[in-house]
């Protein structure tokens, strides 16, 4: 095979054989293009044993040989190729002639160096810091490095926003009178958008008539989007010549008789203007932070406690938005267009965001299922989910549970559950607390190569011993205000300390301190924020809030089973709550045998003396205890689950997960299993004891009628226990709940003492299940002559041994339990994003 020659802008080179040939922006890579239409790592060219080929990475915009886009294609003498555009793309020739080349060289990493250091300038003598009584140090004069935005270009901080908010457009189209241009994923689409957060068949655009254009969502999972908010699923809006309509990563704009295409493909200026958050009671907890950083930055962010770092990534990811100021997105609003923009954007919270007895690839299989489009094929997950496992060096590791991973690799996990979706800003929340400072090193260096493959990294930590990896370090001072932005090599030297103990030692106790008006009088203030500040800040003004809901990418029913299917895996993968799930009913019914295992459940002989029956307190104590055992099993088995997925939870309802969907394959699936253990408990309990031989409803199957309360007093359980998982902070405080809603439904019961005819404790007993559930069994077995009332006491009327009676305390206790549902879902809505809540 003779050597393949590549010519492409002037340049030309010789392929060997040999080797492979990386084509992207990577500046690692063997042949670099510096178009924002090809993507990082674009495509390889290589040798296979028979021909040359080359091979597209799942690239934004595509690549096309001889005008057709392919994923895999054979090249020879005379093949054209294009990157990112069909007909003006950055054009690739193949020739067999020779000419004088330049051989691409393997990459060389290099190791990290800080930017240069400027002439020294004292620092003015009012910006000085106080020092704790035991520093016997001046400052020292600060380094004054040069400004990095030497000439500002559209989109960098402090630059005007350009019309419609992105950079110099990534390709055009022309449009013609009456034409029809669709957007899609499928190959067949007028644009084709490689962008698995696109639909097959998003959205058409249609030139009409009068010369305006017109945009027609086409039932899209993810949404059309014209400034930043949503159009009916379905629907069409009129355009005109300043708004821009967003699909996926992608934007489009009107420009004369022609489209301008922009792909966002993750280099994005980010910043931050005068955000000021205010709790109740007028106390600020963020005042004014204003910091901006370019693109494929890694930016760190650091403090004492009570400096409000939370609150400052809540504020800049949308979850919780600023009373005052703005967040940029390349020159767009955030807030104003969180719903669109909220693609774009991946978080990794404190707490890893996975279901640890899963695998890793399972994890990240139902993530890419909730995630991305219903029309996505299972192939096209499964090759995004291997790549995002190859980038991030997890593919060794993708059969192993996530609990058997080092904390670093559960990290890792976390983090490639939110490259699925290629964001372009990733915002890390201590990524690094609780490992060792290798571990911590390894994370830090995983953020730095994030940030080098053409993505914008903001990382929250307490760990300082690898700062010096990243691009820019921002300070917080206690009270939320901003101590010091810039270089992190220059950090230490501006406030006059040689280690971070003593900086944050200073903090503690100088906690009065203007440490915002020192910073403010720098002169690192004045290169690396004064143009961010110089804009006013304002209020924010949010679109209405229901406009705000984004669409979600999967149907509600779609969403429901991917989530029962994944927290059946759960389950299934914890042997240990299996065989609980089994024991805890078996053991509480064979509790119940050892109460007078020879007496029955029917009513005792005549007392002769009083000619009355005399009570058979063998039902009611049998009864009391199989009514225990359903509670505890119920409400133990749900008092955990939402408060231990709230991590989880808040994530994925930002990318569009459903409340209902969500709530509901809990209640389906615990439902389930509770019911089955009531089931147990009830045979258990009632099948060797003597029982009336018909029943009330069911005839024949007494048993069964008998069971059935059990089993909806245990699904009721289950249903309160829920409400306490979502109503407490730390899954510690659940314990002592679960105790106390036992034995006040023990009291309840009405096997203890005589409920019906007590003002007011009659009245509260109608809200406990375990009371409509006894009385339910009660009337069954006629309670009223098996206990009769004492002297001059009336029968319970629940107790009534009639059809009417039964089937008002299972109604009762039916919609109990739809009465808890409904305060689940409200409580629900305190544990998602602020901006998203209706």
């Amino acid at each position: 095979m003779p050597e393949l020659v590549l010519q492409s802008l002037g340049r030309t080179w010789t392929l060997d054989p040999s080797r492979s040939y990386a084509l992207g922006r990577d500046p690692q890579g063997e042949v670099v293009f510096d178009d924002a239409r090809v993507s990082w790592r674009h495509a390889t060219i290589s040798f296979d044993g028979r021909g040359w080929v080359i091979e597209d990475h799942g690239s934004t915009n595509g690549t096309f040989v001889h005008g057709r886009r392919i994923q895999q294609g054979e090249l020879g003498v005379g093949t054209v190729v294009n990157l990112g555009n069909a007909t003006d793309g950055p054009r690739l020739d193949l020739t067999a002639a020779q000419a004088p080349v330049t051989t691409p060289q393997a990459p060389q990493q290099q190791p990290y160096q800080a930017p240069p250091q400027q002439t020294p300038q004292q620092t003015p003598q009012h910006s000085q810091p106080p020092h704790h009584s035991g520093a016997q140090q001046q400052i020292p004069p600060q380094q004054a490095p040069q400004p990095q935005w030497q000439q500002p270009q559209q989109g960098a901080p402090g630059v005007p926003p350009q019309q419609g908010g992105d950079r110099s457009p990534t390709s055009f189209h022309q449009f013609a009178l009456g034409r029809v241009m669709r957007i899609g994923r499928a190959l067949e689409n007028d644009l084709v958008v490689s962008d698995l957060q696109v639909s097959r068949n998003h959205a058409e655009f249609h030139a009409t008539p009068d010369g305006r254009l017109e945009i027609r969502d086409l039932g899209s999972h993810n949404g059309t989007y014209v400034n930043g908010q949503p159009i009916a699923k379905g629907g069409s809006q009129l355009l005109g010549a300043t708004d821009v309509v967003g699909v996926g990563h992608s934007t489009f704009r009107i420009v004369g008789d022609r489209l301008e295409e922009f792909v966002d493909t993750g280099e994005v200026s980010f910043s931050a203007r005068h955000l000021t958050v205010t709790v109740d009671g007028g106390k600020q907890i963020l005042k004014d932070v204003s910091f901006g950083v370019p693109e494929k930055s890694l930016i760190a962010v650091i403090g004492p406690s009570g400096s409000g770092k939370s609150t400052l990534l809540k504020a800049l990811t949308g979850y919780r938005p600023a009373n005052e100021g703005e967040v940029l997105y390349d020159n767009r609003n955030l807030y104003k267009q969180f719903a669109e923009l909220r693609q774009r954007i991946g978080l990794v919270p404190q707490d890893d965001i996975l279901h640890k007895e899963l695998t890793v690839k399972k994890a990240l299989k139902y993530a890419a299922k909730l995630r991305f489009p219903a029309d996505t094929t299972g192939q096209e997950r499964e090759a995004r989910i291997d790549e995002v496992l190859r980038e991030l060096k997890l593919d060794i590791h993708k059969d192993k549970k996530v609990t058997s991973l080092s904390g670093g690799q559960r990290k890792r996990v976390s983090v490639a559950l939110e490259l699925l979706t290629k964001p372009s800003l990733i915002f890390l929340d201590e990524p690094t607390s609780g490992l060792d400072p290798g571990m911590d090193r390894d994370v830090m260096q995983l953020l730095r190569g994030l940030a080098d493959d053409g993505r914008t990294v903001l990382v929250v930590t307490h760990s300082v011993a690898e700062l010096a990896i990243c691009d820019k370090l921002l300070v917080m001072a206690p009270g939320g205000a901003v101590a010091y932005f810039g270089p992190p090599e220059e950090a230490l030297n501006f406030f006059g300390y040689s280690t971070w103990a003593d900086v944050f030692s200073a903090f503690e106790n100088y906690r009065d301190y203007d440490w915002a008006g020192r910073w403010k009088g720098s002169q690192h203030y004045q290169m690396y924020a004064a143009d961010i500040d110089a804009v006013a800040p304002q209020a924010v003004q949010l679109p209405p809030m229901q406009g705000m809901r984004p669409p979600k990418p999967q149907g509600w029913m779609s969403q429901f089973v991917t989530l029962v299917r994944r927290y059946a895996a759960v389950i299934v993968s914890d042997k240990g709550f299996l065989a609980l799930m089994v024991i805890l009913p078996a053991v509480l019914g064979a509790v119940s045998l050892l109460i007078n295992p020879d007496r029955g459940l029917l009513p005792n002989h005549v007392n002769p003396q009083s000619g009355r029956l005399a009570p058979n307190g063998t039902a009611t104590t049998v009864l009391l205890i199989l009514a225990v055992g359903a509670t505890f099993a119920g409400a133990a088995n749900s008092v955990r689950e939402l408060i231990k997925e709230r991590v989880i939870y808040e994530r994925e309802r930002a990318t569009g997960l459903s409340r209902s969907a969500y709530l509901m394959s809990k209640v389906f699936v615990l439902g389930a299993i509770t019911m089955l253990q009531g089931l147990l408990v009830g045979i258990i309990g009632f099948y060797s004891r003597e029982i009336p031989k018909e029943g009330l409803v069911l005839k024949s199957m007494t048993i069964l009628e008998l069971s059935l309360p059990i089993m909806g007093l245990g699904f009721t359980a289950m249903m309160f226990g829920l409400i306490i998982s979502s109503l407490v902070k730390t899954a510690e405080k659940t314990m002592p709940l679960l105790v106390m809603f036992a034995i006040i439904q023990v009291v309840f019961t009405g096997c203890l003492f005589a409920l019906n005819g007590t003002a007011g404790v009659n009245q509260l007993s109608w809200l406990m299940p375990s009371r409509w559930a006894v009385a339910a069994a009660g009337a069954t077995l006629d309670f009223n002559k098996i206990s009769p009332p004492e002297d001059g006491a009336g029968t319970d009327p629940l107790w009534d041994h009639t059809v009417g009676a039964w089937s008002l305390d299972m109604a009762a206790l039916i919609v109990l339990g739809v009465v808890c549902g409904f305060f689940v879902a409200r409580f629900l809505r305190r544990h998602e994003p602020e901006v998203m809540r209706k």
